[in-house]
């Protein structure tokens, strides 16, 4: 059972048991009115309680039921929800743990709130483009004043009820957890001697303190969620609360719902949702697998990467060593954490205490010695392999056994890495995403070698310094960088068939990308890619690439480092000039292919680069780099920008259909310079 039921003092105590966080399905749905019927009329019951077992009052609607049968199925939420609103008797909310999104509606519809300290409150839908769509628009108006409903469901923060415990949203606030069901049965006890019940709809909808709120907020949201419906709707549906009836505003939520929940953007970022939800199970790797203790991280290499995960480490309150055997190159890695944390303090992310101590956390040190009790250690030095090999030979020797051996490699052979040691069973890629202080995505790449337990014990601290893990098998460029390659060959290929760097840049961020690949380019360093280019021809010298970018690195372009890449830099300004002389080495090197130069439209550079992603990513799951099609999309959603509300690169072909992808590659293959495409 879902939902059971026990009588105390002549109260009926209602308990959602739906682990883990007592979700809304339609099983439980129904057991919860099943109940309500039964002590309806019991002239023994004089009120009923409703709780969640365990660390949940309610986590809300079951999302895997979204879009099926169920979703709709009686009782709906909106329905069970009016059944409590109609009730003959008081229905108290006890709020223990978690109480968002249709849980929160469910204690909104409730006669009672009895809260405890701990619990988290929150209607959070927004977050999966859509809004409350049982009342908890027009409800919530009627218990908290509008700034902070337009907080908790706009944004969709969730607040924790110590915050709210003076506000009308709960009837009693109580300091001990523990104490909550027998302090909301002495309420219940008095409650009962009350009629009519109250409802939060007979409630008036609290004034306005600011009259600009819902002008002022949309002007925000066209900075910050321009791409994104649900907020606006959200504004309108809280706005319509203040002028409609409770029963008119409920018909404008419910219908907005319904049109949000088969928003393409909705469907997307569910998509989001649940494949987050599914990266977490590795193939092979069961919950019981043995997990080892990290308490002391070492990292090798003081630059840019290396210093950026020692933060990682630092933040989540984990000791880590900086080994650089250069000690100016140990000092300028040093200053640039204390520099980033000083930052952070200036700006108020951080208290001075707070700054101080994650900066006593990260130790420099310059031999290997230093490091030999590290619980795990993080290579982190430029990307060739006998550079690689050096490292990895030094920490087979000096460093503990028991140890995980980690490489931050975004290209190279992981199994020809552990080769060099005598224990590949420990060795591991962590492919950390530049800034990797910042960015949640963390590819762990798995060797033929790599054991279980490994795997498992570096998803564990994955999860302990807040990065998504997503498990990738060993091939050339691993998920990321692999799909990569493809997307930017296409960019470069444009650029020969008549299209400027501004042109392709402009198309990708209309599309939603934050950058283009050339601004992209020019701000990772175009020498990066370069060296890559010039290691694969090496290996394979039938591999086709565009030369534009050899040529620009030829003559020092290599991005913002040098105020020279694809675009034009001043000096102190980040801003991206487009360049007379880059478009110049276009139309010449065209020429001398003998490429005609055409008018190319912003559809077909959105198709050539986001299909030439898909596409790969195709291949990538037919070779087994990835576990999931969803896992492929977290990876360019996390670490490449790829625009939250289009799902993914595979999550958008699919959407598309993989026969209208088929047809449009044939047409790429056949028409244009870029005939490298392979279906």
């Amino acid at each position: 059972m879902s939902a059971s039921i026990e009588v105390q003092d002549h109260i009926a105590i209602i308990y959602l048991n739906n682990p883990p966080v007592n979700g809304l399905g339609h099983a439980t749905r129904s057991e919860i009115s099943s109940h309500l019927r039964t002590v309806e009329f019991d002239s023994n019951i004089h009120a009923v309680i409703l709780t969640g077992v365990g660390k949940a009052f309610s986590g809300g609607a079951d999302i895997k039921e979204f879009g099926t049968d169920k979703t709709f199925a009686e009782p709906s939420l909106p329905n069970l929800l009016e059944q409590l609103d109609t009730y003959k008797k008081p229905i108290i909310a006890a709020i223990n743990g978690v109480c968002m999104g249709g849980g929160l509606e469910l204690a909104l519809a409730c006669h009672y709130r009895v809260a405890t300290q701990g619990a988290l409150i929150a209607l959070p839908e927004v977050k999966l483009g859509i809004l409350p769509g049982a009342g908890g628009t027009q409800r919530l108006p009627r218990l908290l004043n509008m700034d902070t409903c337009v907080d908790m469901i706009v944004n969709g923060h969730p607040l924790p009820s110590s915050e709210l415990a003076q506000t009308g949203l709960f009837d009693l606030y109580i300091e001990h957890p523990d104490q909550l069901l027998r302090e909301a049965i002495n309420f219940a006890i008095v409650a009962s001697t009350t009629r009519p019940v109250p409802r939060v709809r007979d409630r008036s909808v609290i004034g306005l303190t600011n009259p600009l709120l819902f002008s002022e907020y949309r002007t925000k949201l066209q900075k910050s969620s321009r791409f994104f419906p649900a907020p606006f709707t959200c504004l309108d549906v809280l706005e319509a609360a203040l002028k409609q009836t409770f029963e008119e505003g409920l018909k404008t939520e419910r219908a907005a719902f319904q049109t949000l929940l088969s928003s393409p953007e909705s469907k997307a970022l569910r998509h989001i949702f649940m494949a987050e939800r599914a990266a977490s199970k590795i193939a092979g790797v069961d919950s019981t697998e043995t997990v080892r203790a990290i308490a002391a991280v070492a990292v090798v290499g003081a630059g840019t990467m290396g210093t950026g995960i020692a933060m990682c480490f630092a933040n989540a309150n984990i000791p880590v060593q900086v080994l650089d055997s250069k000690i100016s190159s140990l000092e300028n890695g040093l200053n640039r954490i204390r520099e980033t944390y000083l930052a952070s303090f200036k700006k108020g992310k951080l208290s001075q205490l707070e700054c101080e101590h994650r900066i006593g956390l990260i130790q420099g040190v310059q031999d290997y010695t230093a490091i030999s009790e590290a619980d795990l250690v993080i290579e982190a030095v430029f990307e060739e392999m006998p550079i690689k090999r050096e490292v990895f030979e030094h920490l087979d020797r000096y460093v503990k056994s028991g140890a995980i051996l980690a490489s931050n490699t975004s290209t190279l052979d992981l199994n020809q890495i552990a080769s060099f040691t005598k224990r590949p069973h420990d060795v591991v890629g962590l492919h950390f995403f530049s800034p990797a202080n910042r960015m949640e995505l963390l590819e762990v790449v798995r060797g033929q070698q790599t054991s279980t337990e490994v795997l498992a014990s570096c998803a564990a601290i994955a999860k302990r310094i807040r990065k998504i893990a997503i498990i990738a098998g060993v091939c050339d460029g691993f998920i990321g960088n692999r799909m990569l390659e493809q997307y930017t060959k296409q960019a470069a290929f444009l650029l020969e068939e008549g299209c400027t760097p501004q042109q392709v840049d402009q198309a990708m961020e209309a599309f939603g990308f934050a950058m283009g690949p050339f601004r992209m380019n020019d701000l990772a360093g175009n020498d990066i890619s370069w060296a890559i280019r010039k290691r694969r021809l090496a290996a394979n010298p039938q591999l086709i690439y565009s030369k534009l970018g050899d040529i620009l690195c030829e003559q020092g372009r290599f991005g913002q480092k040098s105020r020279a890449g694809w675009y034009d830099y001043h000096e102190g300004d980040r801003t991206a000039y487009p360049s007379i002389i880059v478009e110049e080495i276009i139309r010449q090197h065209a020429n001398a292919l003998g490429i005609p130069q055409r008018q190319i439209g912003a559809e077909e550079i959105v198709q050539r680069l986001v299909l030439a992603l898909a596409n790969e990513g195709r291949k990538i799951l037919l070779d087994k780099i990835a576990a999931r099609s969803s896992d492929i999309d977290l990876v360019y959603l996390k670490g490449y920008g790829f625009p939250a509300y289009r799902g993914g690169p595979m999550f958008y072909a699919e959407q598309m259909t993989w026969d209208q992808v088929d047809r449009l590659i044939r047409q790429f293959q056949t028409g244009h310079r870029g005939n490298t495409w392979t279906i």
